[in-house]
């Protein structure tokens, strides 16, 4: 994923008008680029045998181009893995795999109240979708 620079807006710009701009400044490179980076992915997956994923950011926005069916290891964040990475180290984890699975499983044991009361506000909720509005 590559970073683009924020577009400059009107400093009354409401929050509505500052993701339009974002996304139309990832937009536009997208397609200033399509032929440059089909070229890229072309030559990658000789080169390498891998195929290849695109993205942009502006902002705190970020979409992908080119998404691949990957584990869910390779979507997290450099500081996420990280997070993993030290588990390992500390031999608490084989690998990223198991260290995502410990981690799910130590939020799941520690935040039970938490994750039921969660559920419960989610049938309360579907609840009163079913009901629709009031006449």
């Amino acid at each position: 994923v590559g970073a683009l620079s924020e577009p400059e807006l009107p400093a009354d710009a409401g929050p509505e008008a500052r993701e339009a701009a974002l996304s139309a400044r990832i937009s536009g490179f997208r397609e200033d680029t399509r032929g440059k980076r089909m070229r890229i992915a072309d030559e990658a997956q000789r080169r390498f045998g891998r195929k290849v994923s695109w993205g942009a950011a502006c902002g705190d926005l970020t979409a992908s181009f080119t998404t691949l069916s990957v584990p869910a290891m390779t979507r997290l964040r450099l500081d996420e893995r990280r997070v993993l990475d030290t588990l390992i180290e500390a031999g608490v984890a084989r690998s990223r795999s198991h260290a995502l699975a410990w981690c799910v499983r130590l939020v799941a044991e520690r935040q039970e109240d938490w994750l039921k009361d969660l559920r419960e506000a989610l049938r309360k909720v579907q609840a009163v979708r079913g009901e629709g509005p009031a006449d």
